[in-house]
């Protein structure tokens, strides 16, 4: 710890040396026919609020003539020279490389500036403890963990931040606002069964899976019942299609406005929906894909379970490619098909096409299984790492890895990228925010 404080003081002390180096050069004459370049940035990793030290060539000394930029957003320039800038990175800029404009020219830095983000684990809601009870934040009690084979991964976030999840123990569909605050919004707690219905007058056997359209209506399937039931906002629950298999897992695919589901038994099946209720099986011969997701083009994602994989489908053809795991049980990150899972469960997709996967859905919710956290792909390459969590079970709120979850199983991500996690033994719903 010490040697690390040392390393922080000197790298602060000599950042404060070149701010003052940066002071604006009256001998300089920026030179409008001659290219500007890029030789360097220090550091080259670091968070919102990092000042970074660009050195190069031909720099204009009236910051008002200097645009830098991190993936199309602005870094404030706080001190310039001739070969010098020192720029601030906005929260949440991403990685990338850096880019210097001076009226028609332009220099990108050979080497990219890697953003860390500080991803913060809390607990939204729920006591730890398995039972029902509505209420704000810990006071409230879900049902996740009752019986060693309950398997849900229900949970979204509409746009107005309130979180839904499939209360799989008691039978129901519970909303927790942006503030904490749980009710129950649809399904009878006290009685397990088939109605459809408005709020508590509605019935589920098993609800699993969840997810939701751009009107705010939520789909959940439920294996108890062999069905898939649209809820409108107002809770009212009717019937959208009886399903073919078990339904365990599903997704709402804005491109063609259908919902599709998954099955879990042998074999491993997707079925498309229409609004209409019509339905049809486009994949066919998975092996225990437990979560669906669509990007911006209408491309599929799913989890398969049983190979350690993510695969992904061609709308066109329904042609599938392997994008992420190497087909091993383990818990590793690194580039796509080289990273590991262990019997990875709920996926979520924002809206830069990343995923996002709830790393335990080993059965009974293992606290020996590997993976105990969520993990991240990149989607531009499908890069794996860890987004918060980590190999051990517990429930510990904490900065990224030191946070930890217990068979986190279902996973969502609303419009502003906090991230909300099922987590499993735990009986409670997680918040990761970051920065």
């Amino acid at each position: 710890m010490k040697r690390y404080i040392n390393a922080c003081l000197f790298i602060a002390a000599f950042l404060m040396v070149m701010i003052a180096g940066c002071k604006k050069d009256e001998g300089f004459t920026h030179d409008d026919s001659s290219p500007i370049t890029i030789d360097k940035i220090l550091p080259e990793k670091g968070s919102g609020g990092t000042q970074i030290l660009i050195n190069g060539s031909n720099f204009a000394t009236d910051i008002a003539k200097i645009k830098v930029t991190l993936n199309g957003k602005t870094l404030k320039v706080i001190g310039v020279n001739g070969k010098q800038l020192m720029v601030v990175v906005p929260k949440k800029a991403g990685s990338g490389a850096i880019v210097v404009a001076i009226g028609d020219k332009t220099a990108t830095s050979a080497t990219a500036f890697t953003y860390e983000y500080t991803r913060t684990v809390t607990t939204l809601a729920g006591s730890g403890v398995a039972g029902f009870a509505n209420g704000k934040g810990t006071d409230a009690m879900f049902n996740f963990s009752g019986e060693s084979w309950y398997r849900a991964s229900g949970i979204v976030v509409d746009d107005n931040l309130n979180v839904y999840v499939t209360d799989v123990g008691n039978h129901c569909i519970r909303k927790i606002d942006k503030d904490g605050n749980v009710t129950t919004f649809a399904g009878n707690p006290n009685s397990s069964g088939y109605a459809d219905g408005k709020g508590t007058a509605a019935k589920f056997s098993i609800p699993y899976g969840l997810t939701i359209d751009p009107e705010g209506n939520l789909y959940a399937v439920d294996p108890g019942n062999w069905d898939i039931r649209k809820i409108t906002p107002d809770g009212t629950a009717t019937i959208l299609a009886w399903a073919n298999q078990e339904p365990w897992s599903v997704t709402f695919d804005k491109k063609s406005g259908n919902v599709f589901y998954t099955s879990c038994n042998s074999p491993g099946n997707v079925y498309q929906v229409t609004a209409a209720g019509v339905t049809s099986q486009i994949i066919t011969g998975l092996n225990y894909p437990s979560a669906l997701a669509f990007d911006n083009a209408g491309n599929l994602f799913i989890t398969v379970h049983g190979d350690q994989i993510i695969k992904k489908y061609l709308p066109s053809n329904w042609s599938g490619v392997t994008v992420a795991g190497s087909g091993s049980v383990g818990y590793e990150d690194g580039a796509a098909t080289s990273a590991k899972f262990a019997y990875p469960w709920g996926m979520t997709i924002d809206a830069a096409n990343n995923l996002y996967i709830a790393g335990n859905g080993s059965g009974g919710g293992s606290t020996s299984n590997p993976d105990q956290s969520i993990r991240y792909v990149d989607g531009m390459n499908y890069a794996v790492s860890t987004f918060a969590g980590s190999g051990s079970a517990g429930n510990v709120n904490a900065v990224g890895k030191a946070a930890s979850f217990s068979a986190p199983s279902g996973v969502a991500v609303d419009k502003n990228g906090t991230v909300y996690v099922l987590d499993k033994n735990n009986n409670s719903i997680r918040k990761i925010v970051s920065e």
